[in-house]
């Protein structure tokens, strides 16, 4: 492997078709495409300014690197990747890809991030701001993500989440087969119009959550008190710890809680309209 340290390079494909290459200390000035149509790429200790730095690039290992803020849409149709210990200030970051790692990554700015990524696994990574991150991806594991981003995880399928503190709103919307773990989600109309949705030992908060969701299932888990009308037309088999606000319309299944708050079945309900409400007996 062919090793180029602290140097500097800019313009328009600078290291175009580079193959067996492994950068050190070295930054990647403004212009665009610095990496492009690449394979089997390191990069430690660099820095990346301009746009579109790391495009159509196959086996690549990224640690301890910073992506400025100029170097935006900077890592898009890139497969077999693993980022480490890197600092992202950029938006609109990975897409189009397959099997892509980072473990103690933090992204200041997520907006549009992780869009149709197929294979993707976080270990202690940071969002912050920004609106859908998760966009469309797939066959996601993480774990420990702490996000203040909106719109998470929106259009997701197979994912298995543990040890998140989630602080969001529309969030894990039209997902399918979503387990989440040990985890803290606040922001309002969490889990709407999800499928096999899965919360096990979570805190979840925010207004109306968990509504037209479909085999929803809670296990052992908490309602932030200003959380209410949950559940409305959803099936739902619920474990609930402590006291729940509010209940609206639920459409079927079965809601255990030491107490709840305001319950409301009228005259909207949907069928099959026999979701079960009870009490836990404390004796």
């Amino acid at each position: 492997m062919r090793t180029i340290r602290n140097q500097s390079f800019g313009g328009e494909r600078p290291l175009f078709e580079s193959h067996g290459l492994r950068l050190e200390h070295v930054t990647i000035t403004e212009g665009e495409s610095g990496l492009k149509e690449c394979s089997d790429i390191e990069c430690d200790h660099c820095r990346f300014e301009g746009k579109y730095p790391l495009w159509h690039v196959n086996r690549s290992l990224i640690t301890h690197c910073h992506f400025a803020p100029g170097s935006r849409s900077a890592i898009w149709y890139s497969n077999h990747m693993l980022m480490t210990d890197c600092i992202i200030d950029a938006p609109k970051f990975f897409r189009e890809m397959r099997n892509l790692t980072l473990r103690n990554v933090t992204i200041n700015d997520a907006d549009e991030t992780f869009w149709n990524i197929d294979g993707l696994v976080l270990e202690n990574v940071t969002l912050h701001d920004g609106t859908y991150p998760f966009m469309g991806s797939r066959h996601i594991r993480v774990d420990h993500l702490e996000s203040d981003s909106k719109y998470v995880f929106q259009y997701v399928k197979d994912v298995e989440i543990h040890d998140a503190h989630i602080t969001t709103k529309d969030s894990f919307w039209e997902v399918e087969d979503v387990t989440i773990y040990d985890s803290f989600i606040d922001g309002e109309y969490l889990g709407w119009h999800s499928n096999n949705l899965r919360l096990v030992n979570c805190h979840i908060g925010g207004e109306q959550p968990l509504c037209y969701a479909r085999n929803l299932v809670l296990e052992n888990c908490t309602f932030d008190p200003a959380s209410d009308r949950a559940f409305e037309y959803s099936t739902v088999q619920a474990d609930i710890r402590g006291h729940i606000a509010g209940i609206k319309n639920p459409a079927g299944g079965r809601i255990v809680a030491d107490s709840f708050g305001e319950v409301v079945i009228d005259e909207n309900i949907k069928g099959p309209a026999d979701c079960q409400i009870i009490t836990r007996n404390k004796n």
